[in-house]
C-alpha cells in the first residue's frame, strides 16, 4: 500500500466546500493541521468560520470522507477545534480575492 502525503490529503480537502460560503476549507484557511502516519491514519485538525455554524458536522463528515478516499489511507480522524480562532488573514490569497477582502 502507498503512503499518502500531506499534499495529496490537502488536494482531497479542496473538495470540501463550505456551503454557506462556497469555498474550499483549504483555501478558506480552515486546515489547521494535517498528519500522516506509517500506518496509514490521516490525523486532521481544522476549524469553522464561526462557532455557531449549523453546518459544521457537514463539513466534518465530508473531509473524513474526501480522505478516506485516497489510496493508501485506512483511517480519518478529522478534529474540530477552535484555538487560534479563524480569522480571514487564513485564507489563501484567490479566497481572499474571491471574497473581495
Amino acid at each position: 500500500m502507498a503512503k499518502v502525503t500531506e499534499e495529496q490529503v490537502r488536494e482531497a480537502l479542496t473538495d470540501v466546500i463550505d456551503p454557506e460560503i462556497g469555498l474550499n476549507v483549504v483555501d478558506l484557511g480552515l486546515v489547521y493541521r494535517c498528519e500522516v502516519d506509517d500506518d496509514g491514519v490521516v490525523e486532521v485538525d481544522m476549524t469553522l468560520t464561526a462557532i455557531g455554524c449549523p453546518l459544521g458536522d457537514q463539513i466534518v463528515s465530508q473531509a473524513k470522507q474526501a480522505i478516506e478516499r485516497l489510496e493508501g489511507v485506512k483511517e480519518a480522524r478529522v478534529r474540530l477545534v477552535w484555538s487560534p480562532p479563524w480569522r480571514p488573514e487564513m485564507m489563501s490569497e484567490r479566497a481572499r480575492m474571491l471574497l473581495g477582502f
